[in-house]
């Protein structure tokens, strides 16, 4: 009987310590305050990182967007850019016929190089091609390169007399440099100082 007795007090008191431990933690499916505002702060701090994201990639989108056309321009430039060393042959040939002007074939030959350049001049022009005129003007380092110097006077100092290479334009851009020729004054020699007498 005893036995009997001391089992069921430490039932009983087994029983009442898991009891006292619910009433004191939060009831099921609830969190306690502290975890419930960290959790909140999380949440906020994520859906301001979310929103950040968001406006970033909208930014780059729209950047892509814009700088789209200019990738495009440039991809056709470099192929048109080929094709101006074709166009210098072109011209040479054209000059070359241009100074032989003797027998009638030539003027043939000069009628269709004039054709061609006529149709070069239309590709250009549709792509935004326009070549440089720099005779006469004065150097520009940003369109220019310099292949030869000549004897100049105080009117043509600094200014381009030949253009032995075509420069050309693409939109407001160099697309290639021209090759020219300037004109510049000789300075003056300098005078001698006298050389003194010893005495």
């Amino acid at each position: 009987m005893k036995n009997h007795k001391a089992e069921a007090k430490k039932t009983t008191t087994g029983a009442e310590e898991p009891d006292q431990v619910c009433e004191d933690a939060a009831k099921p499916g609830e969190a306690p305050a502290g975890e419930l505002e960290t959790s909140k702060k999380q949440a906020e701090d994520y859906y301001n990182q979310l929103l950040r994201l968001q406006a970033d990639f909208e930014n780059y989108r729209k950047r892509v967007e814009k700088e789209k056309p200019e990738l495009i321009k440039w991809g056709k430039a470099e192929i048109l850019l080929r094709l101006l060393p074709l166009y210098d042959l072109l011209l040479a040939a054209h000059l070359h016929i241009n100074n032989a002007r003797e027998g009638g074939g030539a003027e043939e030959v000069l009628k269709g190089l004039e054709m061609i350049f006529k149709e070069f001049s239309k590709v250009f022009e549709a792509e935004g091609i326009r070549p440089m005129e720099l005779l006469g003007k004065p150097y520009d380092p940003m369109a220019c390169e310099i292949i030869g110097v000549v004897d100049g006077t105080d009117e043509n100092d600094g200014l381009v007399t030949q253009e032995l290479q075509k420069g050309f334009y693409y939109g407001e851009k160099t697309l290639r440099p021209a090759r020219v020729q300037i004109a510049r004054k000789k300075a003056p020699p300098e005078e001698m100082p006298a050389e003194t007498e010893e005495k």
